[in-house]
């Protein structure tokens, strides 16, 4: 303990160890001591000697340091120790006794970065030692966690490819990372923070996995919690880590925008009506929030991927939530050109985006289009340059393939639709294209040349357009006014020896008559453009003049390569020729090769931005860099054919029109055949579906012809079996029938159907009824029988003769009644095997026939409800008849009996149950 108390404690006396021996008893006490707390110390004293002795704790003490990471896990003291030691060794920001002079300053920190790359390097040689350390950062206590997510931090920046490696095979590597952003503490949460952007930088295998892992989530709840751009440089870390995960990351993109996290950018723009004193800490926030947009919507991102993150956009309010910022007076001017880029992009492409940026007006008296507010700053010369590239490039991606836009933009200058009371967007590009101003000169002439932009309409309308020079002279038009700046005049000449006004210029008049016959005729018509051009191709200018020569030369190849022939003096054959004589094919073609071999036209035509680090350097424009390099190739091969070949090119064109004539004819024809194939193929199909309408017509109609039927029968057993019972009600309902329409029947048929069963139950009642009768009527013949037995011995005429008469009526009534049970046989057998006729004509006729035999069964009906009316009278009569032959027969056997004959009851009876056994099995039978 002696040893350790004069490292940290006071100085003994005698002579002192120096660092190096001091260093190498601590790693010696580190490597053999048996006790935690011996151990525990040796580590405190390394820890606080690795700022001073470096190198000598470096060299010394990193392997027992390791070791300790390994064998001590159950001591975090000990742990954060020798975490902090190596923290101390290997990172690069804190040293001690910085010199003071700054190129003394520039060689400490470079010999420090090489100490520290040097010991990162030793300690990532085995790959376990960073799983190790990844394991560290799965225990909770703060003095482990913390320092080991400083040493992995620093691991990164040192061997940042290296260390990816190693995290990227290691099992569930990126995920223990991903949990430091879940720790409460927001030391670790922060610093876990900053170890995610070293993870995740130009690694996007790795920032897949992070993105997979729910970071975005988390990384927005974050941002949220911390207040959005008000927050802090937390806010500001988040979306450093988030620009990580999504540039350049298509797959990332996507996920991003298919997990719906564009919705929740939108409140990060939400401002208040006060934007004075923006702090330098929100300013940052917010101008990442907007690259982070822009991320999202860059052109160099696949088109599709583009085009679904701006729907997404408009779509919740973000585009909108932009164009008010823009639109706000107070805001910063560097986020307020941010944003115009951000707009810019956002509605780059988009027809529908395009369209309602259009329609954002400014909030001034009167309100004036955004797109007319934007154009007054970029032709302004007293706005700063970076604001003036900006809305020069939110000018150009409105007008990006959007045709109606173009129109637009043309429209303001024509004659018919210019407002005198109002600035227009023409009014303003045709100020700036003549300003004093050289820098608005070139913004307005690129301005112009995108709103003719492969549209071949707005080309030919922009001739229409006359500009008024000075009084009392006759105006000019666009085309003329723009080549006599370029070759005429004192004044105009001193204006237009500017090289970049010159070079604007010319961008605008190549992109104008570009694939534009009418465009180019105009041109050559004034006698001086061509001499005028001829006269700089041919001169040997100065560097500077260089790409106004190269400008020159293409604007003539497009004069000659777009040439109709319609002017006798300027045809492409002369115009050879004048190329010859004057300036020679070589040197021509050598002239028009200075454009691509200009410093400034790679970086052009990297991206579509305007970005320059300074007005005198802004001379090409994206678009056309790629028309040169359309252009280019044709006018070197148009220049050098000789007639010949010319001759030779028109024959074969003439071949080729006259095959392609034909082709067009036979393509006609096709295309007639087909139309007429089509035809018939509609015609087939419209009358399958007639023919297949016709078939359910016809099996409707025939189901109707059954229900019809089957209603006539059932009506008809209604009619001709009907009980006197229910004889009242369902009469009434055949009444109803009588006055309904044959139409009314159809729709009753279902109706019917559902009667049916009710009809075969009153027809069984019926049968009750008749049997009913049929016991009466054998009693009444029982009578009968009695009577007989008795007349056959008493011999009375009279009484015989009534009897006679009586026995003739029941016979009668028996027959009626075997007569009705016949007929509803017949009919119930009628109505199970009937048959129909499949034609319509049959369908009518028996539809008419089924009336009139509805009326005459009705008619029936009203006779047989009369005739049972009568023959219930007469069964009443013949009962009244019966009772009082039945007591005239009792009193006669009194009589038999006061005269001494023998009457037996008995016999009576039972040939009278024996009558009634006998009728029982008859009507079975029946």
């Amino acid at each position: 303990m002696n040893f350790f108390r004069e490292v940290m404690g006071g100085q003994a006396a005698g002579p002192q160890p120096s660092g190096a021996e001091t260093i190498r008893k601590l790693c010696d006490r580190v490597a053999s001591s048996t006790l935690l707390e011996d151990r525990r110390d040796a580590v405190r004293a390394l820890k606080s000697l690795s700022k001073k002795y470096r190198v000598e704790v470096g060299t010394q003490a990193m392997h027992h340091l390791i070791n300790i990471l390994q064998t001590d896990r159950s001591d975090s003291e000990i742990l954060g120790y020798a975490l902090d030691t190596l923290y101390n060794i290997l990172c690069n920001d804190e040293e001690e006794d910085k010199p003071t002079g700054s190129l003394d300053r520039l060689t400490a920190q470079k010999q420090s970065d090489d100490l520290g790359a040097q010991f990162t390097d030793q300690f990532v040689q085995d790959p376990e030692h960073v799983t190790l350390l990844l394991s560290l950062l799965e225990e909770f206590d703060f003095h482990v966690r913390w320092p080991g997510v400083k040493l992995l931090t620093t691991l990164l920046k040192n061997q940042g490819v290296q260390v990816q490696g190693i995290i990227l095979v290691s099992p569930m590597g990126v995920s223990r990372l991903m949990d430091l952003l879940a720790d409460s503490r927001e030391v670790i949460r922060n610093d876990g923070l900053l170890l995610l952007q070293q993870l995740t930088k130009s690694n996007a295998a790795i920032q897949k996995i992070v993105a997979f892992e729910n970071a975005f989530e988390r990384l927005l709840d974050i941002i949220t919690e911390e207040g959005s751009s008000d927050g802090g440089i937390v806010v500001e870390d988040c979306l450093l880590l988030l620009l990580n995960l999504l540039k350049n990351n298509s797959s990332n993109q996507n996920f991003f925008k298919e997990g719906s996290y564009i919705q929740r950018m939108k409140p990060w723009f939400e401002i208040g009506d006060d934007n004075s004193g923006w702090s330098a800490q929100k300013v940052t926030n917010l101008h990442l929030m907007l690259q982070l947009v822009r991320v999202m919507v860059s052109p160099v991102n696949s088109p599709g991927a583009t085009a679904s993150c701006q729907k997404s956009m408009y779509q919740c309010g973000l585009l909108q939530q932009l164009c008010t910022i823009l639109m706000a007076t107070g805001v910063p001017a560097d986020i307020l050109t941010e944003t115009i880029n951000t707009v810019s992009e956002v509605i780059r492409g988009s027809q529908v985006n395009q369209d309602y940026f259009a329609s954002v007006n400014a909030p001034s008296n009167p309100p004036r289009p955004a797109i007319v507010v934007l154009l007054m700053s970029m032709v302004n010369e007293r706005q700063p340059f970076v604001l003036r590239c900006a809305v020069l490039y939110c000018f150009q991606c409105f007008l990006y393939k959007n045709q109606k836009g173009q129109g637009e933009i043309v429209a303001t200058l024509l004659p018919s639709t210019i407002d005198a009371n109002s600035i227009s967007a023409g009014q303003l590009l045709c100020g700036g294209l003549f300003s004093v101003d050289s820098l608005s000169n070139w913004c307005a002439a690129v301005a112009l040349a995108h709103s003719l932009q492969d549209n071949l309409t707005q080309k030919e309308q922009l001739l229409r357009v006359q500009l008024a020079t000075s009084l009392g002279k006759p105006p000019v038009s666009l085309l003329q006014q723009c080549t006599n700046i370029l070759s005429q005049g004192d004044k105009i000449v001193r204006r237009g020896s500017k090289v970049q006004t010159r070079v604007g210029l010319l961008m605008l008049l190549c992109t104008w008559i570009n694939n534009c016959p009418i465009a180019v005729t105009h041109f050559l018509h004034n006698q001086e453009n061509v001499p005028f051009l001829t006269a700089q191709i041919s001169e040997n200018l100065g560097e500077d003049e260089r790409l106004v020569q190269g400008l020159c030369a293409l604007l003539l190849g497009i004069c000659i390569y777009y040439n109709d022939n319609s002017l006798e003096n300027n045809t492409k054959e002369k115009l050879k020729q004048l190329i010859e004589k004057r300036i020679g094919k070589e040197n021509f073609v050598e002239k028009l090769g200075f454009i691509t071999k200009h410093e400034l036209y790679s970086r052009a035509a990297q991206k579509p931005q305007p970005v320059f680090p300074s007005p005198e350097q802004m001379l090409f424009d994206h678009e056309f860099t790629k028309l040169v390099k359309e252009l280019e190739g044709v006018i070197t091969k148009a220049v050098h054919k000789s007639n010949e070949e010319e001759k030779k090119e028109e024959e074969v064109k003439k071949t080729l029109e006259q095959h392609d004539n034909i082709v067009t004819q036979y393509k006609e024809l096709i295309r007639e055949q087909d139309a007429q194939i089509q035809e018939l193929k509609e015609q087939v199909v419209s009358t399958s579906s007639q023919n297949e309408q016709m078939q359910t017509t016809v099996t409707q109609q025939l189901s109707q012809i059954q229900q019809h039927k089957d209603q006539y029968n059932i009506l008809k057993l209604k009619l001709g079996k009907e009980s006197q019972l229910n004889s009242q009600g369902e009469g009434s309902q055949v009444n109803g029938l009588q006055t309904e329409e044959l139409t009314q029947l159809r729709e009753e048929v279902e109706e019917l159907r559902k009667q049916h069963s009710l009809l075969q139950t009153q027809l069984g009642d019926k049968d009750t009824l008749i049997t009913s009768l049929v016991s009466r009527r054998l009693r009444t013949v029982f009578v009968c029988f009695c009577y007989d037995a008795f007349l056959r011995h008493h011999k009375n005429s009279v009484e015989w003769s009534l009897l006679e008469g009586l026995r003739s009526r029941v016979q009668s009534q028996l027959a009626e009644i075997n007569q009705m049970k016949t007929e509803r046989q017949e009919l119930l057998r009628r109505a199970e095997a009937g048959s129909l006729s499949a034609s319509r004509a049959e369908l009518d006729q028996q539809l008419a026939s089924a009336t009139s035999t509805v009326a005459i069964l009705q008619t029936e009906k009203a006779k047989l409800q009369t005739e049972v009316q009568d023959s219930k009278k007469e069964q009443d009569d013949l009962l009244m008849l019966l009772a009082d032959q039945d007591q005239k027969i009792h009193s006669l056997k009194q009589k038999l009996k006061d005269l001494g004959e023998t009457v037996d009851d008995e016999d009576d009876l039972d040939g009278r149950d024996q009558t009634d056994d006998d009728y029982e099995e008859d009507e079975d039978e029946d």
